[in-house]
């Protein structure tokens, strides 16, 4: 069993409180049940805030979009690596640390394929999807999320020497570059260390996907 930090179990601890609210909120239909569903849901969004240093009311804006999903939330990462044995990062706006491109999944398309939109709305490179390389389970990866997320990663070959689009979100991303393994940014994101060398085990051959036990 890992061992988490006061926040970070106190974040768990909401989270899985937002998760039978929202299955409550749901597929209940008994009004008094609702009702206890809602200040559940209440007690989970004031556990968030004093894990993570925030108000209350900073928070009520994710009551009625994150806050009213019943399950953790599914994400996937590009590791794009070149021929050349480089790996395309982005640095984001928010934290202005460097990670692979990625992000939430939509309904509709494959894991595979939101992470090829993704790479391509980040960094403006066309790829295709080479192998799987995991599944990471956020609590464990060093990560600092509010709520449980899911990480499919896989291993993309870019297209192109060049982006052969436009960056469509600018607003999130401050930078791209192409790094060597062993010259990754001093200032990545903690979630993504240590994935990266994951991603590297597949682009050498081996077969066997991650997967948290």
């Amino acid at each position: 069993m890992h061992e988490l930090p006061i926040a970070q179990q106190l974040t768990l601890w909401a989270d899985r409180l937002r998760h039978m609210s929202a299955a409550g909120l749901t597929f209940c239909k008994n009004s008094y049940d609702l009702e206890n569903y809602r200040n559940i849901q209440t007690i989970a969004l004031e556990m968030l805030a004093q894990a993570n240093g925030q108000t209350p009311a900073e928070l009520e804006p994710i009551r009625q979009t994150i806050m009213s999903r019943p399950t953790p939330i599914s994400v996937g990462d590009g590791a794009v690596i070149d021929e050349n044995g480089r790996i395309l990062l982005i640095q984001r706006s928010d934290s202005k640390r460097w990670a692979m491109p990625g992000g939430g999944l939509d309904v509709g398309e494959t894991p595979a394929q939101g992470v090829m939109r993704e790479v391509r709305e980040e960094t403006g490179y066309e790829t295709r999807v080479q192998a799987f390389v995991g599944v990471h389970d956020s609590r464990f990866t060093g990560g600092k999320t509010l709520f449980q997320l899911y990480h499919f990663l896989f291993l993309c070959t870019p297209l192109t020497a060049e982006p052969s689009h436009a960056i469509q979100h600018p607003q999130e991303v401050l930078g791209v570059g192409w790094f060597a393994e062993d010259n990754l940014p001093a200032d990545m994101e903690p979630g993504h260390v240590n994935r990266i060398p994951e991603a590297y085990r597949i682009w050498r051959g081996e077969k066997r996907p991650y997967f948290d036990n």
